[in-house]
């Protein structure tokens, strides 16, 4: 792996900031690994009330162009530190409340508006603490880190409900995410950086030359959300994965995450962003149609085997996300472009996102999961003919930064 001081600028807050990144992927992990079971054995929501969460959790996404203008003129740094706290106050909250539906559901809105205020400064922060041409390996380092984190709570749940069961057992990881979130809050409070603004400019980024990429994102969000959603849920309502295994799961891919993130990042600086975003769909097509249909080629027990292969590949191959910012970044003319720019996108893409959360389960319970992960593929082509659609001058495809639209 390359050394973070031939990535990142040496006066930036890189250090500071992917502490945070790595104590963030701790507590996600410790949350996302419980959270899928806890809905379904805890509360005892059914795939179309999984839906309907979803929707509400997702619900932040798409007002977060809002929300970010009326924090436009606040720093990334600072940003990125209003999301952390908010991230703490909801996973506190969903220890504190009853395991009814409204209030499991309200917490998890919470946290998701930390979550989704923080994604894209994420991403900003990491092409903003760069060098010049390392864009897409700074956004490789920062997803292995955040991968890193969110392995350790992967491997803590899978053992620890080897042994423990029930709601209490929930609620104790409830707990120690939060405290794992106050941690990583703190050390976000170092970022004592400060991104230059243009209050000039509109505080809704809309411009005709990000269209293809705000339609980028319309399909990838809407394909990302099925396997997000409903991947983990199939495993546990369709074939009975108890929380170690989806834990297990879990772990698998964010170790798989941790060593490809860097790789996918090197491979859009080397070979273009275009080619990533146009390749990527060819391994989900195969991956849909196992998820949809292995339990009609293979006895339960295989295809339960292969829907947990294909979720992991699933995993690997949504890293090649990647490529959109950076095309972002190699068209845009300002640092603070970039950062207004993938925090639209992020909205633009939940646009679609929250009806495939809301009707997904439906679709699931009515016409069964193989026209669910059919929907899925079909996204994913469109996503691939649309970044085919994409003219970039041939030499220049290869590089990410400066690159004129």
């Amino acid at each position: 792996m390359e050394k973070f001081r031939s990535i990142f600028r040496p006066e930036s807050a890189y250090r500071a900031f992917f502490l945070s990144i790595l104590l963030m992927g701790l507590g996600y992990g410790l949350y996302k690994g419980v959270i899928d079971n806890y809905l379904a054995e805890i509360v005892s929501m059914t795939e179309f009330d999984r839906g309907v969460a979803e929707f509400f959790r997702e619900l932040p996404g798409l007002a977060l162009v809002f929300l970010l203008a009326a924090m436009y003129t606040l720093s990334a740094e600072t940003i990125y530190k209003i999301g952390a706290v908010i991230m703490l106050c909801g996973m506190t909250m969903l220890f504190a409340v009853p395991s009814s539906r409204i209030w499991v559901t309200l917490a998890i809105c919470v946290h998701s508006l930390g979550e989704h205020i923080q994604l894209g400064m994420k991403n900003t922060l990491s092409l903003e603490y760069a060098r010049e041409g390392r864009g897409g390996a700074a956004l490789g380092m920062q997803n292995a880190l955040n991968q890193a984190g969110t392995l350790a709570g992967y491997i803590v749940v899978m053992f620890a409900f080897l042994f423990l069961s029930g709601a209490g057992a929930f609620r104790a990881f409830f707990l120690v995410s939060a405290v794992v979130l106050a941690l990583g809050t703190a050390s976000s409070m170092r970022l004592t950086g400060s991104s230059a603004t243009d209050k000039s400019r509109s505080r809704f980024y809309f411009r005709r030359k990000y269209t293809k990429y705000y339609f980028l994102e319309v399909f990838y969000g809407a394909r990302k959300q099925v396997f997000f959603t409903f991947g983990p849920y199939v495993l546990i309502l369709f074939y009975g994965a108890s929380t170690a295994t989806i834990s297990l799961l879990f772990a698998v891919t964010a170790v798989c995450g941790f060593f490809a993130a860097p790789l996918v990042g090197r491979i859009i600086d080397r070979v273009g962003y275009k080619a990533v975003m146009v390749t990527d769909t060819l391994i989900l097509v195969i991956v849909c149609f196992f998820y949809g249909f292995a339990h009609h080629l293979f006895p339960m027990r295989v295809a339960y085997v292969i829907c947990c292969v294909n979720y992991v590949l699933d995993s690997i191959i949504s890293l090649a996300s990647m490529a959109s910012n950076v095309y972002v970044q190699a068209i845009s003319d300002s640092t603070e472009e970039v950062r207004a720019t993938i925090s639209t996108g992020i909205s633009v893409n939940h646009l679609i996102t929250i009806l495939i959360a809301l009707f997904g389960g439906w679709i699931w319970r009515a016409l069964g999961i193989e026209t669910l992960f059919t929907l899925s593929a079909v996204l994913g082509l469109c996503n691939s003919a649309y970044a085919a659609s994409i003219r970039v001058p041939g030499k220049q495809e290869k590089s990410s930064p400066g690159v004129p639209g």
